[in-house]
């Protein structure tokens, strides 16, 4: 009889659909972090489903968060590996406004649009093993641990990626400033 009962458990692996449902967001916004622009970020979310769909019968109970990082990782990584540059071109800033309140005013939203499009540059300037440790992290919120799993680097790569990648942004930052931080243009003399 126990026998029977284990034949008769449901599958505890989720559904393709579920899958989508439940992650497509989650990984089309990973894939235009990584990648810096829509039509690739499209390309490998779609490729990232793919794969999920052939193999999702393979995926043995776990950390599936992680089964799907992994995979998306991979694919993205096999991308750059495949081109030997990879082409960045920041989103338009329509694509990426998003009000800091539920009311903002204009210059919250010229701000915010500002900053995230140098951010973006930034991300897109990134080595692509930097650039996935600070999206991981820094916009999608994993733990250090949770990256090192994820991704299959030793904790301190980890650590050491996303230092670097944060330095580097920093860097990327103070050089090219919001129009509003540069310093304002030195006063014309005049000659009458």
């Amino acid at each position: 009889m126990p026998h029977d009962e284990a034949t008769r458990r449901p599958d505890p692996r989720p559904t393709f659909e579920q899958v989508v449902a439940d992650y497509g967001d989650k990984v089309a916004s990973i894939a235009l972090h990584l990648t810096g622009n829509a039509d690739d970020a499209a390309d490998l979310t779609q490729d990232v489903f793919e794969r999920v769909y052939r193999n999702l019968h393979r995926y043995q109970p776990g950390t599936f968060d992680g089964w799907l990082y992994r995979i998306t990782r991979n694919l993205f990584l096999d991308r750059v590996r495949r081109r030997a540059q990879v082409r960045f071109e920041p989103l338009p800033a329509d694509e990426w406004r998003v009000p800091a309140s539920r009311e903002p005013g204009p210059a919250d939203v010229v701000e915010r649009a500002t900053l995230e499009a140098r951010l973006e540059v930034g991300l897109a300037l990134l080595a692509p093993d930097f650039r996935l440790a600070v999206v991981l992290c820094d916009i999608e919120g994993l733990t250090y641990d949770e990256i090192a799993h994820t991704t299959g680097w030793p904790l301190g790569t980890v650590r050491s990626r996303i230092h670097r990648g944060r330095k580097t942004m920093r860097e990327y930052l103070a050089a090219h400033p919001a129009q509003d931080d540069a310093p304002a243009p030195a006063p014309r003399e005049r000659h009458d």
